[in-house]
């Protein structure tokens, strides 16, 4: 399978998704969800010539996510949803290890570093009271994903590196920030399908930017 082949069944596959996400249908979104999130796994495979240090962690924040895909089908059951927020929480830590494993210090970290963690608090501030017993594993998911995104700017400044693979890792890092703002929105402020329909693209954009980066890096 190659990578135009992938891009070519994901796309239909999202719309199909979409769809089952405005019938919230758990049948329709069994079928098609594991299938989705699996082609970034395999993208990520198939960028690989040679395993490093990044290329493994990358490998494993992509398989940690597609187990938290899963398990978010079911966000309506507490313990499956946190089982979920787990496994991404665990791929998160993944990304943010292979990204500041190659990152160096630079303007570019500092100042979106400083937009990220204020973005956070102000995120953190206003869905606090409708956490009840999720505030401590929604904010220590918080604090992991603004690390990841802070990771990924640290890659910006590591000039050895390619352009396009530092430039795919850093926007892949924010989209996927910013899905999460709608994941979170979804669970805990008003569960409306508007947040499926701009969360899930941007979702899986940032992951198949992130899977196709380890050819580059």
């Amino acid at each position: 399978m190659n990578q135009s082949l992938i891009l070519i069944s994901a796309l239909p596959l999202l719309v199909i998704l979409l769809f089952f996400e405005k019938k919230e249908s758990i049948k329709g979104l069994l079928c098609v969800k594991p299938l989705l999130s699996s082609l970034f796994v395999i993208t990520a495979f198939l960028q690989i010539h040679q395993y490093l240090t990044y290329h493994y962690l990358i490998l494993v924040g992509l398989v940690l996510s597609l187990v938290g895909d899963i398990c978010l089908i079911f966000f309506f059951h507490k313990k499956v949803f946190t089982a979920g927020l787990g496994a991404f929480l665990a791929g998160h830590i993944m990304y943010t290890i292979a990204f500041s494993h190659l990152g160096e210090l630079g303007w570019v970290m500092i100042a979106i570093g400083a937009v990220c963690i204020l973005t956070s608090v102000v995120i953190y501030m206003r869905l606090q009271a409708n956490l009840g017993n999720m505030r401590g594993p929604v904010l220590g998911y918080i604090i992991i994903i603004t690390a990841m995104v802070i990771g990924a700017a640290s890659l910006w400044n590591h000039f050895a590196l390619g352009t396009t693979g530092r430039y795919l890792v850093l926007v892949g890092a924010i989209l996927f920030y910013v899905s999460d703002i709608f994941v979170a929105r979804h669970r805990f402020v008003q569960k409306e399908f508007l947040n499926r329909a701009i969360g899930l693209p941007l979702y899986y954009t940032a992951q198949f930017l992130i899977a196709y980066s380890v050819g580059l890096i």
